[in-house]
């Protein structure tokens, strides 16, 4: 039996659906600090590749600078959603899906999820 490219999306977002609709209340609490580490980490995270980030060394200039993350996003749900996977909203983007394509651990999400918003 073939699943066709439909049956497929339609999965994966009532996975993400299911990873991601959980209250404030309800999501997974990160560690801020851990968040830090693996934003600035090369060999991880990265998200300094490409964004500029506070007290980060050689930041990029690709994405935009991450500051006043509460004003840009409504939730810490919606900035979930958009590092979970950016090609939602953009789908040129060049930003990877750190949680479609497990780039990172769920707690390693969670973690720079609370980091970003802390932001």
């Amino acid at each position: 039996m073939s699943t066709s490219r439909r049956d497929l999306t339609a999965i994966a977002l009532a996975l993400t659906a299911i990873t991601l609709g959980a209250t404030a209340a309800e999501s997974p609490k990160g560690d801020i600090a851990a968040g830090r580490a693996i934003a600035m980490d090369r060999a991880q995270g990265n998200c300094i590749a490409c964004h500029v980030l506070p007290g980060g060394d050689s930041p990029g200039a690709i994405g935009p600078a991450l500051v006043a993350m509460k004003s840009r996003f409504p939730s810490k749900e919606a900035l979930a959603k958009q590092i979970w996977d950016p090609t939602v909203r953009n789908p040129d983007t060049v930003m990877p899906p750190f949680g479609r394509h497990a780039i990172l651990s769920e707690k390693e999400f969670n973690d720079v999820v609370d980091y970003i918003w802390s932001l």
